[in-house]
């Protein structure tokens, strides 16, 4: 047995031994009289349960600024606050690597729910190199993004169906603010001429956001950052950089640098500069005091980096 398998069958059974004695039941009956206790993987799914609960919930965010979920570790913290939620809500597909498992098993004790689960399959990338996986950046693509809201609205007045009236108001005007920042996003991206769109970043975490908004995307490494980047994909990328004179490559928060600090080498060993154009933010917001802290914020700080330093500005 793998060692990942290992720490997976311990911390579920931290988790079943935990919950025993836990009245899931007594503790749905009285949920009218208190907040709906929440507990969210990343921070841009905590940021959308936020928006659409309202002042109904009290969200609990595993994953802060900077983090990878591809790489992340449940404590023994996170753990008990999984145990004393109401309902949990976590990406899927993957993204949340062996703790997705983890999610789906502890459904008979309490409400999980992957907020991917009602985007169509059809809607779904899955590219050759992702070995028959969908790709789990769904929310680079606003547009699609704004389909998982509609997953935790349906989830929560499940839960709370007394409070059904506000979630379906809270939804229907983050949705709208949705729907207004995926047209910020096409019209800054008609900023860029076709032949420039062409986004190079550390890992393959974009797909959507070229499909939706006409970019060429290239990652140095693969759908997972558990994956290094080898010379030759460094190789590889640097050539396809020079050839098409690409003038701004791009960092991550969640990802170290020297990832693409090592590609911008390679570059200048062939005798052309490319620029880092700035840090994205992708697997991870930004920290909570900031614009780029809320979904909204992390979208627009991303599209105005691209743009700005495609641009040469």
């Amino acid at each position: 047995m793998s060692l990942k398998c290992l720490s997976c069958l311990l911390l579920f059974s931290v988790l079943l031994i935990s919950g025993c004695g836990d009245n899931s039941e007594d503790k749905i009956k009285d949920i009218g009289q208190r907040s709906v206790k929440i507990v969210a993987t990343t921070g841009m799914i905590t940021d959308m349960v936020k928006n659409v609960g309202g002042e109904r919930v009290s969200v609990t965010g595993l994953m802060g600024p900077g983090v990878d979920p591809h790489l992340y570790k449940a404590s023994a913290g996170d753990v008990s606050r999984m145990r004393e939620a109401d309902i949990i809500f976590y990406n899927g597909l993957h993204l949340e690597g062996a703790m997705a498992e983890l999610f789906e098993k502890m459904q008979s004790q309490k409400m999980t729910v992957a907020v991917t689960e009602g985007i169509a399959e059809e809607k779904l990338l899955s590219p050759p190199k992702f070995e028959g996986a969908h790709d789990p950046h769904v929310w680079f693509d606003v547009s699609l993004w704004m389909e998982t809201a509609k997953t935790v609205r349906d989830a929560l007045i499940d839960l709370d169906s007394a409070s059904a009236a506000l979630y379906k108001s809270n939804a229907g005007a983050y949705l709208e603010e949705l729907k207004i920042l995926h047209e910020y996003v096409v019209s800054r991206a008609s900023e860029v001429s076709q032949e420039q769109r062409v986004l190079i970043t550390a890992h393959d975490a974009f797909n959507y956001f070229g499909r939706a908004y006409g970019f060429d995307v290239r990652g140095l490494q693969g759908i997972s950052t558990a994956t290094e980047a080898g010379t030759a994909d460094v190789r590889d990328l640097s050539s396809f950089i020079v050839e098409r004179r690409i003038p701004a490559i791009f960092v991550e928060s969640s990802v170290p640098r020297r990832t693409i600090e090592a590609v911008q080498a390679a570059v200048k060993s062939r005798g052309f500069d490319v620029k880092i154009g700035g840090e994205l933010y992708s697997d991870a917001m930004g920290n909570p005091e900031t614009p780029e802290g809320k979904y909204t914020g992390m979208v627009r700080h991303n599209i105005d980096t691209i743009v700005n330093a495609l641009r040469g500005e």
